[in-house]
C-alpha cells in the first residue's frame, strides 16, 4: 500500500514538472515573438529595410502590393507547417503553430504602431541592427524552447535535426535570395546592403542565444571527500558523476576523480557543491564542443 502511494506520488510529482516545463516553453515562445515582433515592424518593415526568409516575402508583398504582413506571414506557413508535419513531428509543429499565430496576432499592433512612431527614420543603419537584434533573439529564442517562428526556421531546424550545423548558417544561407529579391521593388542596392546587414546580425544573434542554453562544461575534481561530493552533485544538481581510478604520476598514491558532465548554467551550483564540502579539492572546468546522450542533445547523423 505505502509502495503503490509512493508510486502514485512520484507519478503526479513528473506530470507537474513536465506540465509546469510545458507551460514555461510557451511563456518564453510568446516573449520571443514580441520581441521578433518589435524587430520586424517597429524597426525593419517602418523603415523600408527587408529581411529574409517569410517575414522578407511578406515584407516585399507589403511594399509592392499592399497585403498586410500578417495575411500574407501566416498563409505562407501555414503551408510550410503542413509540410513539416512528418518530418519534425507533431509536438515541433504544435509550438510553431503557436508561435506564429502569436507573432501574427502581435504584427497587427505592431505595424500600425511601427508606422506612427518612425523609429530611427533617418538612421537606416542604426534600425538595421537594432531590429536585427530583436529578430534575432526573438527567433533564438523561440527555437531554445522548441517552437519556432516558421519559414526558413522550420528549414534549419529540419537540416538541424539530422546535422550538427548552426541554425544561424542555414538560415543565413536560405535568406540571402530573399533579400536580393528586394532590388526588385526599391531599385536600390543600399536597401540591399541594409537587409544583408539585418541578415548576418539576426543569425549571430541566433546562435548566440540557442548556444548559450545548450553549452555545456565537464569537471574533472579530485577529493578525498569525493563520495560526498558526487552524491551532493547527484542529487542536488542532478547530474551524473562517474567516479575514475587514477594515481599521482609524482607521489604514487591512489586517489578517486570524478568526472562530470552538466550545463554551463550549472557550473555556479556545482562550484559551491565543492567549496562547502571540500574548499580544496582540486578542479578542473573545460567547455565541450557536444554531449550527446541522454539529458543532453540528440545524435545527428544520416541513418
Amino acid at each position: 500500500m505505502i509502495n503503490e502511494s509512493h508510486l502514485k506520488a512520484r507519478k503526479d510529482s513528473v506530470a507537474r514538472k513536465i506540465l509546469n516545463s510545458e507551460f514555461f516553453d510557451y511563456v518564453m515562445i510568446a516573449i520571443g515573438m514580441i520581441g521578433y515582433g518589435m524587430g520586424w515592424t517597429l524597426f525593419l518593415l517602418s523603415n523600408d529595410i527587408t529581411t529574409g526568409g517569410v517575414a522578407g516575402v511578406s515584407s516585399l508583398l507589403y511594399w509592392g502590393l499592399g497585403i498586410p504582413v500578417q495575411v500574407s506571414y501566416f498563409g505562407v506557413n501555414a503551408l510550410l507547417l503542413l509540410g513539416a508535419l512528418k518530418v519534425l513531428g507533431f509536438r515541433f509543429c504544435l509550438k510553431t503553430i503557436y508561435a506564429v499565430g502569436m507573432l501574427t496576432l502581435f504584427l497587427s499592433f505592431f505595424t500600425d504602431l511601427g508606422q506612427e512612431m518612425q523609429l530611427l527614420h533617418d538612421q537606416p543603419f542604426m534600425a538595421s541592427i537594432i531590429g536585427a537584434i530583436f529578430c534575432g533573439s526573438g527567433v533564438g529564442l523561440g527555437l531554445s524552447f522548441n517552437g519556432s517562428t516558421g519559414g526558413t526556421d522550420i528549414i534549419a531546424a529540419i537540416v538541424n535535426k539530422y546535422r550538427d550545423i548552426s541554425l544561424g548558417r542555414v538560415i543565413l544561407l536560405c535568406d540571402i535570395f530573399v533579400i536580393t529579391s528586394s532590388y526588385l521593388v526599391f531599385h536600390d542596392w543600399e536597401k540591399v546592403i541594409y537587409g544583408y546587414v539585418v541578415l548576418c546580425v539576426t543569425a549571430f544573434c541566433i546562435d548566440q542565444v540557442v548556444n548559450s542554453r545548450r553549452s555545456s562544461v565537464q569537471f574533472f575534481i579530485i577529493s578525498s571527500h569525493y563520495e560526498e561530493i558526487a552524491k551532493r552533485i547527484n542529487q542536488e544538481a542532478h547530474r551524473g558523476v562517474t567516479v575514475v581510478n587514477a594515481q599521482g604520476f609524482y607521489s604514487g598514491n591512489e586517489m578517486k576523480m570524478l568526472f562530470v558532465l552538466a550545463k554551463k548554467r550549472q557550473s555556479s551550483e556545482i562550484f559551491h557543491i565543492i567549496d562547502e564540502v571540500d574548499p580544496t579539492a582540486f578542479v578542473s572546468q573545460s567547455r565541450v564542443i557536444g554531449v550527446y546522450g541522454e539529458g543532453f542533445d540528440h545524435f545527428k547523423f544520416h541513418k
